[in-house]
């Protein structure tokens, strides 16, 4: 885990909106990134970012894997929703964390 790179006071909102990005992905983050005074918050901005493109990559893993497992790798798509339910947690709780490629990847952009 990587140290905190947010303002020290993140708010309840904020934690709230970075969670629900996660249990509802992508259309929380979207909607969070449409909402001026949303945006302008570092840490619902990463956050929101970070589900989006998270939630595209299982989208296109998902094809992958039930494509190639001819239609039995479905199964395992509630196991991935677990993990956004994870990140949720986590987001809620203030507690850094990172995905891996895919927060590297935001930061490198300058996206967050």
């Amino acid at each position: 885990m990587s140290e905190q790179p947010f303002a020290p006071e993140i708010s309840s909102d904020d934690k709230l909106w970075a969670a629900l990005s996660y249990v509802f992905p992508p259309l929380i983050g979207i909607i969070a990134l449409l909402l001026e005074d949303k945006k302008s918050r570092p840490y619902i901005k990463f956050h929101a970012i970070q589900s989006i493109i998270a939630s595209i990559a299982f989208f296109v893993l998902t094809l992958i894997v039930t494509t190639v497992t001819l239609g039995l790798g479905g199964l395992c798509v509630p196991l991935l929703w677990l993990v956004f339910l994870y990140w949720a947690y986590k987001s809620y709780q203030g507690q850094p964390f990172t995905i891996p490629l895919i927060s590297d990847f935001i930061r490198n952009q300058g996206w967050a």
